[in-house]
């Protein structure tokens, strides 16, 4: 009974996500639903808080999280999975900020699990989650008792998960080294194109690449085309995404690396709003997509496999020699059975 009442009050608040989104900000604040009305100010609050927080990527981020808290979804992802004799321990989650909610999945398996939480937000995301555990308090009492929100240092844990960039991620297996733990480093997203994709796939394509600015894992920072791949149709594709230029942290930044790249005398392709740089690196910097041109797609999926540890996802329009490939459009729209690192949280917290 304690699982179902925790699980209908995530599907409650995917209800409730799906209220606000539903609504203008003028049918907002004359709806007199003062629950409403307190969320969307605190996404304005938001928004203020942390530039690249637009209400547009927070918006986003609701809807993505709305359309998998749903009894279906839940029932699909828990169903091989046994929780009576769970013995319930102190978790601590220490989350990133890159984009809203990042961590908010490691937040619903500790619940979904029953452990006790502790966690430590990042300062650049740190307002959206005390609204979310006081909405679902509301609703089941264990997100009253279970929960505690860390504003300094991390402590009286059992288990941790931890995300981070690479520097921190070595910090945190030493700090962490004799708890149970996922830590986390940098990771990023490619996409693997053949020439024949359709101008829809590579609009899709811009979603994948510009969603919350490139700035998540799932962001796709690397192409790799096929050695006599001609750009025209790329570029034409993702022009959609311009009005990115009306942003100014991400035309800053655009304009700082094409700066630095030309001083240095760099090769780019340029359509005004992105840099395409010939690179063998898989992270690029905002404002940048790196590419690299292959002559033989199993090797490079041979070649590939060998970074899978740096890599999050795949975008391709057909299967690679490796793991799994996501469609074009899906990086920013996880299940709840899609594990960041491919590590199985859920699994891991039954067993701690």
């Amino acid at each position: 009974m304690d699982l179902l009442n925790r699980k209908n009050a995530f599907i409650q608040l995917g209800n409730f996500f799906n209220s606000y989104l539903d609504l203008n900000e003028s049918e907002i604040y004359s709806s007199q639903n003062h629950e409403l009305i307190k969320f969307h100010d605190l996404l304005l609050n938001a928004k203020h808080h942390n530039a690249w927080f637009t209400l547009e990527q927070l918006k986003h981020s609701l809807q993505s999280w709305a359309s998998v808290l749903t009894e279906e979804h839940f029932s699909k992802w828990l169903e091989n999975y046994e929780f009576n004799e769970v013995s319930p321990k102190k978790v601590g989650i220490i989350m990133a900020g890159n984009i809203p909610l990042v961590g908010f999945h490691d937040f619903i398996c500790v619940s979904i699990v029953g452990h006790y939480l502790r966690i430590k937000p990042s300062s650049n995301d740190s307002l959206l989650l005390p609204f979310i555990i006081d909405f679902l308090a509301e609703k089941d009492a264990y997100f009253k008792t279970h929960i505690e929100i860390k504003k300094e240092r991390l402590d009286d844990f059992d288990a941790v998960i931890a995300t981070g960039s690479n520097n921190t991620s070595r910090y945190f297996d030493y700090y962490f080294r004799n708890y149970p733990s996922i830590i986390r480093k940098n990771r990023n997203s490619i996409a693997i194109l053949e020439g024949n994709e359709t101008p829809e796939e590579l609009e899709k394509l811009g979603e994948d690449m510009f969603r919350y600015f490139g700035l998540g894992c799932r962001s796709v920072s690397k192409l790799y085309v096929p050695e006599d791949y001609d750009f025209k149709a790329f570029f034409e594709a993702i022009y959609a995404y311009s009005s990115l230029l009306n942003h100014h942290k991400y035309v800053n930044n655009y304009d700082y690396n094409k700066a630095v790249y030309l001083m240095s005398q760099v090769a780019l392709l340029d359509n005004n709003f992105v840099i395409l740089k010939e690179d063998t690196s898989l992270s690029s910097p905002i404002g940048c997509i790196f590419y690299e041109r292959y002559k033989n797609k199993k090797k490079l999926s041979e070649r590939l496999q060998l970074q899978n540890d740096d890599i999050q996802c795949i975008v391709s329009k057909n299967e690679i020699y490796f793991g799994d490939v996501i469609e074009f459009g899906e990086t920013q729209q996880p299940n709840l059975w899609d594990y960041a690192d491919n590590i199985n949280t859920l699994a891991f917290l039954l067993k701690i």
